[in-house]
């Protein structure tokens, strides 16, 4: 399993880098909770016994890479964590599982003004909180006021809200927000709407976990029953929900900090699912008996992220990143020291698509790749010249030396649980070592301290991409900087850039999909010559679950997709017990998913935790 696997491209990162920055446990967790919590002594089941024997309760266990970073939505950036966030509240909307068009959720339908300022959504009346009041208006209106006037209530989910001038709830099914200027992402708004009768009486929404009391109170297709930190999360089917109860009586993430333990559950039978698995582990578990292994392209991708001096939005530099790196010459030199092919054949072993541009090649509207002449292709020697331009010549001892006369040293941030990252280091000491660049490698169980506080050179990165990629743009604006250097922003390694900024503004108001299309590729563009980010592939959604505990369950897309880290609760609700029956009573879906999972427990094992960061890879694999 792969521990750096996900961040939720959504929301601003807590830094863990794995993404953590890159947590891929997560989705293993979830196949093998179904067989973990029966099966295994845990602290949600000191009898072990195996899952089958226990067929009056069936259980979903997912093993996750990640643990938890935070139960509020307004906080949390892993991947896990968002994903739980998901199955726990409602959207504005959803996206459809076989082809990401935006579909309702607690809002059924939603309408512009002819001038495109002003949104008019209709709210459900069929959705209740897991308390039993009634889902309304006024609780979207008071999530979105509460981002706008709370700086920590804006911590995740910030940037979908800077851009609104006012959110009124005139009914308790019509809720309007009012733009300051034209908004693309209106059908797009990825923050979890929660009960304001419960989140009102919160003080200070930096410090507020939401890990204290249970059951807590949602109306998403599960409710969330039980959780401990670094070890499991639990869930139950909310039977009230009005696309239909899952079918599972229980869901359980489970973390595991050792992806060859996650695997070695799920060949026992301990958990029903596990994500983030590497060449070896897929090809190990292909010719094992009620095991499938699913191996699609994935929604992420993996880079090598440079410290562009770490700032502040109030102009205070820190941290200790290198000087050399500020030189845009230097930058791109590193990327033509890296051969992308040999790392797609090597470690990935064919499992991953060379990586080109900042958005993956699955979302093929926003999918750019350089020109030939534009391409920072692999050619050392070019880079060896380009290095010897920006005045980084070697010395008598073949090293290239800083201006302060001290040989460079590149320190590298990369996930101590997450293989590629120390594999893919291996080849960074060779190739930059070639080059008369030092290379250390600081693989660390939580990255994201150093990473907040711009103690790196370079770093592991990782997202997990959005349908819509606006998110995952906005975390290298300057308006994601943290306010000072003491605080944490949405940033993902500081990069401000006013020509970037522009693009960024222009493309968030521009409602003709093609000339938004092109304006981001031109952002794409614009931060792969800066040398910032290198991505390095495109890494396939590679997971396995037990065909004896999941009878059926949803990728995403339908065709040659995912099944843990979806943009939605798809997989986790279809899923269908193995034994049972089958299809959900429901057919009313506009979606064609079967209904599934009925309880949910998530379990986070210390062991091989799967869940990533919604945002960073490197910062626990953001979503």
């Amino acid at each position: 399993m792969n521990t750096q696997d996900q961040h939720d491209s959504r929301r601003p990162r807590l830094r863990l880098r794995t993404g953590t920055r890159l947590p891929r446990l997560i989705a293993a967790a979830g196949a093998a909770a179904l067989t973990l919590t029966a099966g295994l002594a845990t602290p949600l089941n000191p009898a072990p016994q195996q899952a089958q024997a226990k067929e009056s309760k069936k259980v979903l266990t997912v093993a996750v890479a990640q643990s938890v970073d935070s139960l509020s939505p307004f906080l949390a950036s892993r991947l896990v964590s968002t994903s739980i966030h998901r199955l726990m509240y409602e959207y504005l909307t959803n996206y459809d599982p076989a082809d990401n068009h935006a579909i309702p959720a607690l809002a059924t339908k939603w309408e512009p003004s002819a001038d495109k300022l002003t949104w008019t959504y209709t709210i459900r009346s069929n959705s209740k909180w897991s308390d039993g009041q009634q889902a309304t208006a006024e609780d979207a209106a008071w999530t979105f006021n509460k981002m706008m006037t709370d700086e920590g209530a804006a911590t995740a989910n910030g940037s979908f809200v800077t851009n609104f001038k006012k959110v009124t709830a005139p009914s308790a099914t019509k809720l309007v927000i009012e733009l300051k200027k034209p908004q693309a992402t209106m059908a797009a708004l990825d923050v979890p709407i929660v009960p304001k009768h419960v989140w009102e009486k919160v003080g200070d929404f930096t410090k507020f976990n939401n890990d204290k009391k249970f059951p807590i109170v949602g109306n998403g297709p599960f409710i969330l029953t039980d959780y401990k930190a670094d070890s499991y999360v639990r869930l139950k089917p909310n039977k009230s929900f009005w696309r239909g109860a899952p079918k599972f009586d229980e869901l359980v993430f489970k973390y595991y900090k050792d992806g060859d333990a996650a695997v070695a559950a799920l060949q026992k039978g301990e958990v029903s699912f596990v994500s983030g698995l590497t060449p070896a582990q897929s090809a190990a578990l292909k010719s094992q008996p009620n095991i499938k292994v699913n191996d699609a392209p994935g929604r992420r991708f993996y880079a090598l992220a440079t410290n562009p001096g770490a700032q502040a939005k109030n102009g205070k530099h820190f941290g200790d990143g290198a000087e050399s790196l500020l030189n845009q010459k230097v930058r791109q030199a590193l990327f033509m020291a890296i051969d992308r092919q040999t790392l797609i054949d090597k470690v990935f072993q064919g499992h991953a698509v060379e990586g080109e541009g900042y958005i993956p090649p699955r979302f093929s509207t926003y999918f750019w790749k350089p020109s030939a002449s534009q391409e920072l292709a692999y050619d050392p020697a070019k880079a060896g010249r380009l290095l010897d331009e920006a005045g980084y010549k070697k010395n008598g001892d073949g090293k290239r030396v800083e201006k302060n006369g001290k040989p460079i040293n590149y320190r590298v941030l990369c996930h101590a649980t997450d293989p590629n990252d120390k594999a893919v280091g291996q080849y960074l000491k060779e190739w930059f070592g070639k080059l008369g660049i030092g290379v250390t490698l600081n693989c660390l169980d939580n990255v994201t301290d150093p990473w907040l506080a711009g103690k790196y050179d370079l770093a592991f990165d990782g997202w997990s991409v959005n349908p819509d990629p606006d998110f995952v743009m906005s975390i290298h604006t300057c308006a994601a900087l943290p306010a000072t250097p003491k605080d944490t922003g949405a940033t993902d390694n500081f990069i401000c850039d006013k020509k970037y900024d522009e693009l960024y503004d222009q493309q968030l108001a521009e409602y003709d999909s093609a000339k938004r299309a092109d304006i981001v590729k031109q952002m794409e563009s614009r931060l792969y010559d800066s040398g910032y980010m290198n991505v390095m592939a495109y890494p396939n959604a590679v997971e396995a679950y037990r065909t004896d505990q999941i009878k059926s369950i949803e990728t995403m897309p339908k065709a040659a997709g995912n099944i843990y880290g979806q943009d939605g609760y798809w997989s986790w609700w279809s899923a269908v017990p193995a034994g049972s029956s089958g299809e959900s009573s429901d057919s009313s879906s506009s979606t064609g998913v079967i209904i599934g999972i009925v309880g949910g427990v998530v379990v986070l094992a210390g062991a091989g935790a799967f869940f990533a960061m919604r945002r960073r890879s490197t910062a626990e694999d953001r979503e």
